[in-house]
């Protein structure tokens, strides 16, 4: 029995002999990798904060981590292969992989949702201040996280929109030129002269204050409606906010109201004529008409 106990820790004290150079080169591979998984680290974040210079996630913190794990793994990995340790690693990431597939179906918007946040990093729709229109929701951009965009819309709401969205859609940055188009779209009379609705109109628009004259005015007659000739006027406005929109809107329409009153042009709104000369009709100008009061 003695002898047996002096037999296994002999061959304990070997085994320990002739792992330790073993031990020692996995150590130093360990530490290698830890270095190279550092320096690559701090490559990536000096190579990102150089090529975009605005970040609203930090993102380049996780791509740097990414590649200091992948680094770092790749030397644990090759320090269990030299120790012999790799056989029981491989099913333990079997076993893991399992675990993440499962993972991936159960967390698959999330993950949809932070890819999405990571391409709204890098190509930059938009960015905090910016007006845009995202899922229908219109409103200024608070803030851009990894899963939501917070949007404040004009009546005051704050709306979370899933960044996935923005990427299954469309959607509109308002903010893109810091220039906004205006359409006016309305209707003169038929007894109008067009000529003169058109240069009236043209006139006061050069008026506002909003006005971006260089990207000139545009005014067409698109239809002969029911009752009346409808025209478009189409001009630009800067645009920082929606209250200067508004306000470009506003504006041109209280100065062609007036000015409209003063040349005498009528803006035409739906008339409906009665005809009482048709057949078992009475023509009301043709032909006194008398009402008899029955008892």
């Amino acid at each position: 029995m003695t002898d047996n106990i002096v037999q296994i820790w002999q061959d304990f004290q070997q085994n320990i002999l002739d792992h330790i150079p073993k031990m020692v080169l996995a150590i130093i591979i360990v530490v290698i990798f830890a270095l190279i998984a550092r320096g690559v680290k701090k490559i990536c974040i000096k190579v990102y904060r150089k090529a975009f210079k605005e970040n609203y996630l930090n993102i380049e913190r996780i791509i740097a981590s990414a590649f200091y794990v992948l680094f770092f793994a790749t030397g644990i990995f090759l320090a269990l292969h030299i120790l012999g340790l790799d056989k029981p690693f491989e099913k333990l990431l079997a076993g893991a992989g399992i675990i993440g597939i499962i993972a991936g179906f159960a967390l698959k918007d999330i993950a949809s949702n932070m890819f999405s946040g990571l391409l709204v990093d890098l190509q930059r729709p938009y960015k905090v201040g910016d007006w845009v229109e995202i899922d229908g929701k219109y409103g200024v951009v608070l803030d851009i996280s990894w899963l939501t965009t917070k949007i404040k819309t004009v009546p005051g709401q704050e709306v979370f929109v899933p960044n996935q969205i923005i990427y299954n859609g469309t959607f509109t940055n308002f903010s893109t030129w810091g220039k906004r188009r205006i359409i006016l779209k309305s209707g003169v009379s038929y007894g109008d002269n067009l000529e003169h609705v058109r240069a009236t109109a043209l006139d006061e628009v050069k008026k506002i204050e909003e006005l971006l004259p260089e990207e000139g005015i545009d005014f067409y007659f698109t239809d002969i409606g029911g009752s009346t000739y409808d025209f478009m006027l189409r001009y630009w406005v800067k645009f920082e906010s929606n209250d200067d929109f508004c306000k470009g809107m506003n504006d041109v329409i209280m100065r062609i109201k007036k000015r409209f009153e003063q040349e005498n042009i009528s803006i035409a709104y739906p008339v409906t004529t009665l005809d009482f000369g048709v057949k078992g009709g009475v023509n009301l100008f043709d032909k006194e008409i008398n009402i008899e009061k029955q008892s």
